[in-house]
């Protein structure tokens, strides 16, 4: 879950230019001048001012860094190397609690020293940890005692002690290992009477689970030794300070900032391969034809990356490494070399060097399926972010493919569109306002307020429309940012029915890079010193109402299994506050009398639904389990777990669809989807349609677009 967050969280802004933004990209670049015998304490010192600087002068709503903000800095930096609270003690807090009044100092341009300070308390730890581990795993278990653990550690002190510590790691390191055993003993006790099954002992099944277990943590430590560096700690160190301005502050080192850019972009440049990850290491997947490594002839799948390295410098071993961490390696500038050793599958290595090329991320762009409902035709449409690519000319934005999705289904003759937002973090506010004028016309979208309260309304200036039928936006917890703007704006226009969970994420907040230093590439998508996600603005719906904290209220509210989980806006103590402003100026969409029927007769569809209730009772269930013990004792771990499968058996059948819709690609698309010369692209084409088929939501949606049909279809037959 934390995964999904993290992605909610990366909402990527590219707003207009301002006096502000060119400002402070001429405060950045100034402030860093390059010098070839930079220290990089020196460096470090210079980021860290800089960020503070701006941080207070122009954030929009920047607190005073002093005292009460360095401390809560202290207790943020502790939290974010050790969420778990089962490598520091209690006693490392206290020795440097005179940091606690410093940090703001230090950000203000006095001597680093509590993060250095840390570090190697930190280093020790880790060391000591990795003993205990190793000491626990080496010895069974005993299910039989009554243990438990509490899985919430911001309920917990750090501990007091080494002992104390040990404990929690013998804790832990049993609840995991329990998981493994209990599945193990089930799927033993299932099959036990099979021809050829081989039966295994209680103690067999305990060393074979521990085996798997340690094996897992000794893979995720091995990866965290070799990219959590000290110049990783230091950038976790900015970002426990950037944010406790807002969630969404964040400080972008260089290989950062260019991620960000991809995943804004749809745009990369690397060898075109699909990595992934098991038990021998990274390997190839798949490799996209016409690319660099497609067209060097010397790679393929199931090829090993075993070191990569820059040009001509030396090689980064990555045995080890999460795929993420090699991907950025591997990615870089436009017509840079990349030197890849491979262990091929016969046990020989091989070194193959590469020149990055322009990549296009197609499948993060918007696509479109046709769901066919009796002699009915609907269109779906899933948007996954509001991404554009401003730096290129012929760079991709999505209110254009959305358009291009649109014609492709109205020649389809569908009777209604779907946009899909869920899981859409945001993105671009130039895109949604673009976007939003497909469906209306003209008129305004979103309001923005700087810090000064000086306020902009953002309007679709393009007359005409380009879809005027039937309208349904699905969104969800973790739709976000600019997804909150179009929903929202869908929704007061009553140009259509949002449907979703009972609130949007809450974001409503705007973001700008910062960038610090000089450009290391001809477009300025990685400078030397990164970048800070600033938030400067904020922005209120057509009505004046912010969606901070608040989000979108659906019109029509289906459950979801995210329902419970604390991780909307709201949710973040660091959030700012939800406010409001003026109402613009707008007309309503003159056909929207069939919208509040045929909502108020769903929403009471849902109400008595037994099993959606049902539903949402087993949710509830689920979530306070998180606030509770889980037991370690077999018999009461076995009949939780029991529970638990029981309610989840529940609730998939719940809201499982009977019979799967009937859906398929636009004529057009065809190709893509069935006679794609990347089979591993169009074998997750497919399986995305198979997922979609089955999928509840969509279901529902599809019967609200064809009640709104039927009811502006009798509407125009009465006039």
């Amino acid at each position: 879950m934390h995964k999904i967050m993290t992605y909610v969280k990366q909402n990527k802004w590219k707003v207009f230019a301002t006096v502000f933004l060119f400002g402070a990209l001429f405060f950045a670049f100034n402030t860093f001048k390059s010098e070839n015998q930079e220290s990089p304490e020196l460096r470090q010192r210079k980021l860290l001012s800089t960020i503070g600087q701006l941080l207070e002068s122009e954030h929009y709503s920047p607190r005073n860094i002093d005292d009460v903000f360095s401390k809560e800095v202290f207790n943020a930096y502790f939290k974010a190397l050790d969420p778990e609270k089962n490598t520091f003690l209690q006693s490392d807090l206290d020795s440097l609690s005179n940091y606690s009044a410093t940090i703001d100092d230090e950000i203000h341009g006095a001597t680093i020293a509590f993060q250095p300070a840390v570090s190697r308390i930190y280093a020790l730890r880790i060391i000591e940890t990795k003993a205990i581990f190793n000491q626990i795993m080496d010895q069974p278990f005993n299910f039989n005692l009554d243990d438990s653990i509490l899985l919430n550690s911001d309920k917990m002190a750090y501990p007091k002690d080494v002992t104390e510590r040990a404990k929690r790691w013998e804790m832990l390191l049993k609840y995991r290992t329990i998981e493994r055993y209990a599945s193990l003993i089930e799927e033993r006790e299932k099959n036990k009477d099979k021809e050829k099954f081989v039966y295994k002992n209680d103690s067999t099944l305990e060393a074979e689970s521990r085996a798997y277990i340690k094996k897992s943590y000794k893979k995720r430590i091995e990866s965290f030794e070799k990219t959590f560096t000290k110049e990783k700690q230091f950038e976790l160190f900015l970002n426990s300070i950037t944010g406790l301005m807002d969630p969404h502050t964040d400080y972008l080192a260089p290989v950062e900032k260019r991620s960000f850019t991809e995943q804004m972009s749809g745009v990369i440049y690397g060898i075109g391969a699909q990595l992934t990850q098991d038990d021998f290491g990274i390997r190839i997947a798949s490799i996209q034809p016409g690319g660099p490594a497609w067209k060097s002839g010397q790679i393929v799948v199931n090829d090993v990356i075993v070191k990569i390295a820059q040009g001509a410098e030396e090689p980064v071993d990555v045995s080890g490494y999460e795929t993420t961490d090699a991907v950025k390696l591997i990615r870089g500038n436009l017509g840079t070399e990349v030197r890849l050793t491979f262990r091929k599958p016969d046990g020989t290595f091989k070194v193959v060097s590469l020149i990055r090329e322009k990549i296009v991320l197609d499948e993060g762009y918007a696509r479109s399926v046709v769901i066919q409902n009796g002699a009915d035709k609907y269109g779906y449409i899933l948007l996954p972010d509001f991404y554009a690519d401003f730096e290129r000319e012929d760079g991709h934005r999505c209110s254009e493919d959305v358009a291009a999705e649109i014609k492709k289904l109205k020649a389809e003759n569908v009777k209604g569109i779907i946009i899909d937002v869920r899981f859409n973090g945001g993105g671009s506010l130039y895109e949604v306002v673009q976007m939003a004028g497909l469906f209306i016309d003209k008129g305004p979208v979103v309001q923005i307020r700087n810090k000064e309260g000086r306020s902009q309304t953002l309007y679709d200036e393009t007359p005409g429309i380009l879809y005027d039928g039937p309208l349904v936006v699905m969104a969800n917890e973790f739709s976000a940012s600019a997804s909150e703007i179009f929903a929202g704006a869908i929704q007061d226009y009553k140009r259509g029915i949002v449907v979703g969970s009972s609130s949007t994420y809450g974001k409503g907040t705007v973001q700008r890079n910062v960038a610090f230093g000089k450009p290391l590439d001809s477009l300025g998508i990685q400078t030397e010193y990164g970048a800070v996600k600033l938030t400067f603005q904020k922005f209120y719906r057509i009505t004046g109402s912010s969606t901070q904290k608040k989000g979108v209220v659906p019109d029509v509210i289906l459950p979801d299994e995210y329902e419970y989980l604390k991780y909307r806006e709201k949710d973040n103590e660091s959030a700012l506050s939800w406010d409001e402003m003026e109402r613009a100026r707008y007309m309503v969409w003159p056909n929207n009398a069939p919208l509040s029927q045929v909502v108020q007769s769903t929403n009471l569809h849902i109400q008595n639904d037994t099993a959606i209730n049902r539903f949402k009772e087993n949710l509830r269930w689920v979530s306070n389990q998180i606030e509770t013990p889980v037991y370690l004792k077999l018999d009461k771990f076995q009949a939780f777990k029991k529970r638990v499968q029981e309610v989840s058996k529940q609730n998939e059948q719940a809201l499982k669809l009977k019979t799967p819709m009937n859906l398929a690609p636009i004529k057009v698309d065809y190709n893509k989807f069935y006679n794609n010369p990347d089979k591993s692209k169009q074998d997750r084409y497919q399986a995305w349609i198979k997922d979609l088929a089955k999928d509840f939501q969509v279901n529902e949606s599809s019967k609200i677009l064809a009640a709104l049909n039927k009811k502006t279809t009798t509407a125009v037959v009465k006039k």
